[in-house]
């Protein structure tokens, strides 16, 4: 198996980036687990931190320091980095110090291509079932996307891209596979930032989800899914490439970054 990715990495964030990614990790976490408020405001706050990078795979977390820094006993600290766990955020190995997990380029590579396959499920639905009035949504979305773009606002491109792909899984009223993807979106979103800062991504995401509103527009239910399926398997290529693996099956196909 291959080693964690990533350690040691870390980044900046400003305010907008912080309540966004609070946002969506109180979004997973509510939906998914019943616990007392002051446990999900922990569990938002280190996830927020987590996602943007503020904390790097890795990182011990200290439950004392947590504690003190949230003037609370441990007790809520340990439950809410139980429920990142269960995201796929924690590591709470037995008998040592809780840590922020570390995803091997396997893992990655498994998370990307389960989401290649769910979005392509959602956007061959989309295509067939969504309003007219509904596609003209995503199209304004993509149209946040590409002012970002215009601008080299790679972290508005990222929440502008989160928007756009949440809308489009709600339109297909599919609870369950909203469910999944909410989940893994916690695990991709620091790679996201990752992905469309190599040479060019930003450039070809921004042409291909182009091509995608059009395939709904047309309502090509096969190019919209084959459109999002090699969009994953086109970021995880150029995640490979970064970080210095290749797919071992060769299957790392064409389709903007994520």
């Amino acid at each position: 198996m291959d080693g964690p990715v990533g350690a040691g990495k870390r980044g900046k964030a400003d305010k907008t980036s912080v309540g966004r990614a609070q946002a969506v990790v109180r979004r997973v976490i509510a939906d998914g687990h019943d616990r007392p408020s002051l446990v999900s405001q922990i569990a938002c706050e280190v996830g927020a931190e987590i996602v943007l990078g503020v904390l790097a795979p890795g990182d011990d977390l200290n439950s004392v320091e947590l504690s003190r820094r949230h003037k609370t006993s441990r007790t809520p600290v340990r439950e809410a980095l139980m429920l990142l766990e269960k995201e796929g955020l924690v590591d709470v190995p037995p008998r040592r110090r809780p840590r922020v997990n570390a995803l091997s380029l396997e893992e990655i590579r498994d998370i990307y291509r389960a989401r290649g396959a769910l979005f392509a499920l959602i956007a061959g639905d989309t295509a067939r079932g969504a309003s007219a009035g509904e596609v003209a949504e995503l199209r304004g979305l993509l149209g946040a996307m590409e002012t970002a773009a215009d601008r080299g606002d790679l972290d508005g491109y990222v929440w502008a891209n989160v928007d756009f792909y949440d809308r489009n899984t709600q339109l297909t009223n599919n609870r369950t596979v909203k469910r999944i993807l909410d989940s893994l979106l916690l695990r991709t979103l620091p790679l996201r930032r990752l992905s469309l800062s190599q040479d060019g991504r930003l450039t070809r995401s921004i042409d291909d989800h182009r091509r995608l509103v059009a395939a709904y527009e047309d309502r090509d239910a096969d190019l919209a899914a084959a459109l999002i399926r090699s969009n994953h398997m086109n970021a995880l290529k150029a995640l490979e490439r970064h970080l210095g693996g290749s797919t071992d099956d060769g299957h790392a196909a064409t389709g903007p970054s994520r």
